[in-house]
């Protein structure tokens, strides 16, 4: 919401105006009373227009500074949350905000939104968190958290805006549970048509004229297209409301990649575009024995099926809107980050339609979409898998000169993946010996 952007502008504002006026006064000894006067007034009028705003909005508004203690907490976050506004004041905010997980579990630091924005200096969204209430009520929550930080990038604290959508959150799973039955029973009777059709097909079973054979190939094209848009719609409502199928391991991704690249690129050729996959070179080591490029270990915990699964619906995408040049797919990172991106030298997307690119069943709508195929859901799913890791994933984009999808995974440590790998290996043994 707009002013939900307002009222962090107003915080700002007060307190960048508090500083320079207190500043300003230190400085000003020699200055007068009336100048003093004028400014403490220009300060209360501040003060009195925020309180208004803030007392009249329906979501709920904190700020804390950069000892995560509360320092403001309006009356509707007093509502919503069960607490009296006052004396939430001081207190560190993860006795006020207890954000919870399906499970009913505390979140974990990386997860937090506002530990997120205090941490990496970045405002974060969260559209499905869940908060225990004082009095022990779980809400659904949509939160947005912002870091506060001075003239040197230093965080001076957070302003987080939330808003109670359980209600909007029940009717989206019940909305959620009738597509999901719906699609689910759609498909038995596609799945026998295009069998049906199929065989229609094979020379062996059936005997057709060219004319019919043209009718019933782009029959059993639209069937599978059908087909595609049930799984489509049925995979977005489990990954709404958390029943997708995830089976995370260590995976290896520079390994992984390198391989699912040579097996992409031949899609790539039908359109003439080239296919290169590159591994970042800053994080590259040079053994001094032989002379030879070390390959940097990308260790992350994934279900390698639902990352391949993103990272061909990222492919197919590139190449669907590349008329020419190349599609890369790229591998980097740090200490704590792995970073994949999806690059193409294809139409691009306008800074308007990015920002709404990952919600469901959006399409950008132009010449070179029309054209193209597609249910709306791909980058939804994307988006849903890639956060069942505390991933990210976003778009840089340029009209005519091509896009970069990227994704960021937290990277997991040789040591710690080895104990991860040794672990899986036990329980795979274990299992098997039952």
């Amino acid at each position: 919401m707009l002013y939900m952007f307002i009222i962090a502008g107003v915080f700002t504002g007060v307190a960048v105006a508090t500083v320079l006026i207190l500043s300003k006064k230190k400085h000003q000894k020699g200055g007068s009373k009336g100048t003093d006067h004028a400014l403490a007034a220009n300060l209360q009028d501040e003060k009195v227009k925020s309180e208004i705003i803030l007392n009249s909005i329906e979501d709920g508004v904190f700020l804390i500074d950069e000892q995560r203690a509360i320092q403001l907490f309006n009356p509707a976050a007093g509502v919503i949350t069960g607490w009296d506004p006052k004396q939430t004041l001081g207190i560190d905010y993860k006795s006020v905000l207890k954000f919870i997980n399906e499970k009913g579990e505390p979140y974990a630091p990386e997860k937090d939104p506002v530990n997120i924005a205090l941490t990496e200096k970045r405002t974060v969204k969260d559209n499905q968190a869940s908060l225990a209430t004082q009095a022990k009520k779980v809400l659904s929550l949509a939160i947005t958290v912002s870091p506060l930080l001075d003239a040197e990038k230093n965080v001076r604290g957070a302003v987080g805006i939330f808003r109670d959508v359980s209600q909007e959150r029940q009717e989206g799973q019940k909305r959620a549970e009738f597509v999901s039955t719906a699609s689910h029973e759609m498909r038995t009777p596609v799945a026998a048509i295009e069998g049906y059709l199929a065989l229609a097909l094979n020379d062996k079973v059936s005997t057709i004229d060219s004319k019919a054979r043209d009718f019933l190939e782009k029959a059993h094209e639209s069937t599978q297209h059908l087909g595609q848009l049930f799984q489509d719609l049925l995979t977005s409502a489990k990954a709404e409301d958390g029943r997708l199928t995830n089976h995370p391991v260590v995976v290896e991704l520079s390994s992984m990649l390198e391989s699912l690249t040579d097996g992409l690129k031949f899609a790539a050729q039908k359109k003439a575009l080239s296919v290169e996959f590159v591994l970042g070179a800053p994080n590259s080591v040079i053994d001094a024995s032989g002379g030879n490029v070390v390959k940097p270990l990308y260790y992350v915990q994934v279900d390698p099926d639902r990352i391949r699964e993103v990272i061909t619906n990222l492919f197919d995408n590139a190449v669907k809107y590349t008329d020419a040049g190349k599609v890369t797919i790229g591998l980097t990172g740090d200490t704590n980050v792995v970073q994949l991106r999806i690059s193409d030298t294809g139409h691009g997307i306008a800074a308007e339609d990015t920002q709404h690119l990952f919600e469901k069943f959006y399409r950008v709508d132009n010449s070179n979409t029309r054209t193209v195929g597609g249910t709306g859901l791909g980058l939804f799913i994307c988006r849903k898998i890639v956060e069942l890791y505390n991933g990210r994933i976003w778009v840089d984009s340029v009209v005519d000169k091509g896009s970069t999808f990227y994704i960021n995974l937290p990277r997991l440590s040789s040591d710690r993946a080895q104990t991860l790998m040794h672990e899986e290996s036990s329980q795979t043994s274990a299992l098997g010996s039952k």
